[in-house]
């Protein structure tokens, strides 16, 4: 049906005056004995539009358009209210589009966030969503339109692989068979399943963009993941968003200076175009969220050896719940601590021990690291994982071998260390964790629209 989109109501000059038709979900609503007054909402602005009923000049109303909840079309003349110099409707006619009970769910003004996770198709409905996915959609925009520009090539890598990027063997497997007793060994139910070979979910493109960077030379993937992780933590789901870019002709500096120019422009992006929101999350979720961005935008990012923070983690005069050591894998409460703490900015933290990080790391001359990086940011600890990848086929082998990894569904990535290997980076941003950054949510589940969890897949 023919409307205006509330947010060009509510931020152009040019409708004062003028009639328009808008269609909206009542947000709340006001009645009194000659005058009533409709909030409206249709999803475009985290603001919404107050429509005025005079009931003297329109009293056939129906009460089902008071309802909240309700969607309504409305038609009539847009005016500024002069008290608060935002535009208005005064209603000529209102049509209920969609009636709503009394049962509606969002009643109250103030609800848990964990309580509207338990309605996911209703909680979008609420203006702490209404934020997190515009600003969702324009980080989106954001990191496209930054790749973009400098070049690079856009590619949709595998969601169904044979090969485990992280070789942890967390992954959701993919089957047309599902639970048989037919079948006396793996090797067999595998040969009748619809690959002939065992499937899972990909928990990252990592691999298969390697090979298109090999022929395209700077390509970066935007698409889902998943990993099948036993974990009910406030950073982790099931199935996330990953920017994965890849680099040719690159060593570890350069994914370390393409990091940091991405998060800037992301920041930077987000500030420029969703004032109203940033504005909300500083005032609900986050005291400091735009002096915190700012910063980071203001920042030249830190680069500190692994070796040379844990050193830093011993000699602090905090007691941690994880005890430090060399070797060890930095929990959240270590990597807080350097960037808040110690350095109060982003920081790269770069060349970790290589026995805990994954095989296809770019190994040290010293034997003992990796020429790896984390990104840490303030506030959120790890935000980008990202390394050298190894170049040297016989390197890469003897990792895989030492991890008593099988060579079977990595030939191809083999190969590419043998047909014109060149020096080459990526890393991994998880696009939920950046959006968590931006907005001040604490709990990932918040800003994605279906979280998949532990026991949960609603």
């Amino acid at each position: 049906m023919k409307h205006t989109d509330i947010r060009e109501i509510l931020t152009a000059d040019k409708y004062v005056g003028k009639e328009v038709t808008v269609c909206g979900w009542v947000r709340t609503a006001r009645d009194s004995k000659n005058v009533a007054f409709l909030a409206l909402n249709d999803g475009t602005s985290l603001n919404h539009l107050q429509i005025v009923i005079d009931k003297q000049a329109l009293n056939d109303v129906s009460p089902e358009a008071m309802k909240l909840g309700a969607s309504v079309k409305v038609t009539g003349e847009v005016v500024n209210n002069e008290r608060n110099n935002t535009n208005e409707i005064n209603a000529k006619e209102i049509t209920v589009l969609g009636k709503c009970p009394a049962d509606y769910p969002l009643q109250k003004k103030f609800q848990k966030l964990e309580t509207l996770r338990e309605m996911p198709h209703i909680r979008v409905r609420t203006n702490t969503f209404n934020a997190v996915f515009r600003v969702r959609s324009v980080i989106a925009a954001a990191i496209h339109r930054f790749f973009q520009e400098k070049g690079y090539v856009y590619i949709n890598t595998p969601l169904i692989t044979a090969s485990d990027c992280e070789g942890a063997g967390e992954m959701f497997q993919v089957t047309t068979i599902g639970y048989s007793d037919k079948y006396d060994n793996a090797d067999d139910y595998y040969r009748d399943d619809f690959f002939g070979k065992k499937a899972a979910l990909s928990v990252s493109g990592q691999l298969e963009g390697e090979v298109a960077a090999m022929g395209l030379g700077k390509i970066y993937t935007f698409g889902p993941s998943f990993r099948a992780e036993n974990s009910n933590t406030q950073r982790h789901v099931a199935e996330f968003w990953h920017i994965e870019p890849e680099v040719a002709f690159a060593e570890l500096d350069d994914v370390i200076e393409l990091a940091e120019e991405m998060i800037k422009y992301i920041i930077r992006d987000y500030i420029e175009k969703c004032p109203e929101e940033l504005k909300f999350f500083e005032e609900r979720f986050e005291k400091g969220l735009t002096e915190k961005l700012m910063s980071v935008i203001n920042s030249d990012f830190e680069i500190v050896d692994y070796t040379d923070a844990i050193e830093l983690l011993k000699k602090a005069d905090v007691k941690f719940e994880f005890p430090v050591e060399w070797g060890c894998d930095l929990q959240s409460e270590h990597e807080r601590y350097i960037t808040e703490q110690v350095y109060n900015k982003p920081v790269f933290l770069i060349n970790y021990p290589k026995a805990i990080k994954s095989f296809y790391m770019k190994q040290n001359p010293d034997g003992k690291t990796v020429a790896a990086t984390d990104l840490l940011v303030p506030g959120v600890g790890e935000i980008i994982g990202g390394s050298e990848r190894e170049a040297d086929y016989d390197k890469l082998l003897a990792a895989m071998k030492e991890r008593e990894m099988s060579t079977e569904g990595y030939e191809f990535y083999l190969d590419l260390r043998k047909f014109g290997s060149v020096p080459h980076g990526g890393f991994g941003l998880g696009f939920e964790r950046i959006i968590m950054y931006c907005t001040g949510m604490a709990n990932i589940r918040d800003v994605i629209l279906y979280p998949r969890t532990v026991g949960n897949i609603k």
